[in-house]
């Protein structure tokens, strides 16, 4: 599954895929893997960047256009 969003977001933030990738303690290949959909994206890791991002998990996977998180 490709993740668009993911791109847009880290662009959004003038990130790169490295400065990403350790936010996760990963590495950048595999965070540019989950950018391209080559790997999907561990729960763990997009809740993160759900968090970091101030957005909804569900933005994140295109299942809403709706940035705003949900009420904790």
């Amino acid at each position: 599954m490709h993740f668009p969003r993911l791109r847009d977001l880290r662009e959004d933030k003038d990130m790169n895929q490295t400065e990403i990738a350790r936010l996760l303690f990963t590495s950048q290949t595999v965070y540019s893997r989950y950018e391209r959909g080559v790997l999907t994206i561990p729960v763990e890791h997009l809740i993160i960047l759900a968090d970091f991002y101030g957005v909804s998990t569900d933005y994140i996977l295109g299942r809403t256009n709706v940035k705003k998180p949900y009420r904790k």
